[in-house]
């Protein structure tokens, strides 16, 4: 098993946060329904209005590699690094 923490920073301002939540938000919903997929949720800091938080748990290090080679994962993941920036913590069970 697998399971990533991304932390997720925004860079300038109030509508780079919005675009990049509501994106983590739509990859989140479609990758639930990805193979090995355990869990994919989306935690928002109620101390600071710029950060948010994405964990997403797998069977295996090669489901997470298929579901990181999807169009969705990649346009979302696109959107987000334009609006400000992951540190990711990763974790093997």
């Amino acid at each position: 098993m697998i399971r990533l923490n991304c932390f997720f920073q925004a860079g300038e301002g109030e509508h780079d946060y919005k675009d990049a939540l509501r994106a983590a938000v739509s990859l989140a919903e479609k990758s639930r329904k990805h193979p090995g997929c355990i869990a994919y949720d989306v935690f928002v800091s109620t101390t600071r209005s710029d950060v948010f938080m994405v964990c997403d748990t797998w069977k295996d290090v090669e489901s997470h590699e298929q579901h990181a080679a999807t169009p969705e994962y990649k346009r979302y993941c696109k959107i987000m690094n334009e609006c400000g920036h992951f540190k990711i913590e990763q974790f093997e069970f």
